[in-house]
């Protein structure tokens, strides 16, 4: 018997094994969450297939920014650094809400900058080196829970003991195991382009956040080597005119939005599955809406849930119980967890529509506050950190700015 869930067959029925390929964990998805999954049950000593539908290296909408967070977690995984090659820097960060100039710093150099086609190929190399087998081209076309079976669209069968889903906001594992990938009220969408450096020859090379670009999200800028990756993103049911919103943007720095190929994606901003996974399937990164709501923060996220779910499986396999790896894992990420149930606090105090002008005015005159945003971006801080910032700023913030904004900054 099979029935169809969101257009992937869940199959259940008597199945010949001679033909599948077994392994003791699938991870289905290339990118970081999938890549250091992969490199991390690999080097556990588990028999591992990495599978993408796409070959690497390969495109994808993300805007590439590497905190100093993300850089910590990739040398605890990997134990060693990034390449230099493939990830740049900027010391500079300018503020704005709505096209209109919040703050600039200077010298905070906290932040790289990579391109996801050459990054996501790098750490699948990695993955393939550490003894995951490459299963690439090729997408799960049906999961089997009870037969523990993945079928590829090629009729490839591959058997597994634990299934990790890395495989994106759009997952299939997620789909197939929950019916749907993920909250369409909830979901945010970005569009961003790639705008070669000689049609902005006046940027001087700094990040910009524009948290008035969206609504519920902001617009970035990010240089890269030879590029600007430039972008919107925010709620997508609040954004039906994404599309116009990023030409807006293109438009106040001197660009015609129609020059420019626009890449789109769902974004799980700080939507995070209350249970990433059941028994021997497990969820990570996107998959599992590890993305912080106020930064765009994923890669970290993807990087560390990757790992921990991998860890989770290999350590559920040594102790002789299996099914007790999803346990193990949702312990593992309660730190991710706790993280983005922060930001989701603090984006009440940036997002709404009656907030924002109030939040301008907190951000532009307090530095240490600004100084805050960057330190979470660096993993220095934690967001609940900023709540004794905001009540330090209100001192000097006028009457009614103070009054608005005292009892969210008052909480523990």
């Amino acid at each position: 018997m099979a029935s169809e869930t969101e257009g992937v067959a869940v199959v259940r029925r008597d199945t010949d094994r001679s033909a599948i390929e077994p392994f003791d964990v699938i991870v289905v998805g290339g990118g970081p969450a999938g890549a250091s999954a992969a490199f991390t049950a690999a080097r556990a000593g588990l028999r591992v297939a990495l599978v993408d539908k796409a070959a690497f290296p390969r495109e994808k909408l993300c805007g590439g920014g590497l905190t100093d967070r993300c850089r910590g977690l990739f040398e605890a995984v990997y134990g060693e650094p990034w390449p230099a090659d493939i990830v740049g820097a900027s010391a500079t960060f300018t503020f704005a809400m709505a096209g209109a100039p919040l703050s600039r710093m200077e010298g905070y150099s906290r932040l790289g900058m990579t391109m996801r086609r050459a990054f996501d190929a790098h750490m699948v190399d990695l993955a393939v080196a550490a003894g995951a087998t490459p299963v690439l081209s090729d997408a799960a076309a049906a999961i089997d829970f009870s037969d523990r079976l993945v079928t590829l669209k090629s009729g490839r069968r591959l058997g597994y003991g634990h299934l990790i889903g890395a495989d994106g906001v759009n997952s299939v594992v997620a789909r197939t195991l929950f019916g749907r990938a993920f909250d369409p009220a909830r979901i945010g969408f970005g569009l961003e382009v790639e705008v070669p450096k000689g049609d902005l020859p006046v940027w001087d090379e700094a990040i910009e956040i524009d948290f008035g670009a969206a609504i519920w999200g902001y617009g970035w800028v990010f240089p890269k080597a030879a590029s600007l990756t430039i972008g919107v993103g925010g709620v997508h049911s609040l954004n039906p005119d994404m599309r116009e919103r990023l030409g807006a943007y293109l438009a106040q720095k001197g660009l015609d939005p129609a020059c420019y190929q626009v890449k789109g994606q769902f974004l799980p901003f700080g939507d995070p599955r209350p249970a990433p996974g059941r028994g021997r399937v497990l969820l990570a990164g996107d998959a599992a809406g590890f993305v912080d709501p106020i930064t765009g923060e994923g890669i970290g996220y993807a990087i560390e849930s990757g790992a921990a779910a991998a860890r989770a499986v290999a350590e559920a396999i040594t102790a002789g119980a299996p099914d007790t790896a999803f346990a193990r894992y949702r312990r593992a990420a309660t730190p991710i967890f706790r993280a983005i149930g922060q930001a989701r606090g603090w984006r009440l105090l940036i997002f709404p529509a009656r907030m924002k002008p109030l939040f301008a005015r907190a951000f532009r005159r307090a530095g240490a506050l600004r100084r805050g945003y960057l330190d979470i971006m660096a993993g220095t801080r934690e967001y609940d950190d900023l709540w004794g910032l905001m009540a330090a700023e209100l001192a000097t913030v006028p009457g009614r700015l103070a009054r608005r904004l005292g009892g969210r900054a008052a909480r523990p």
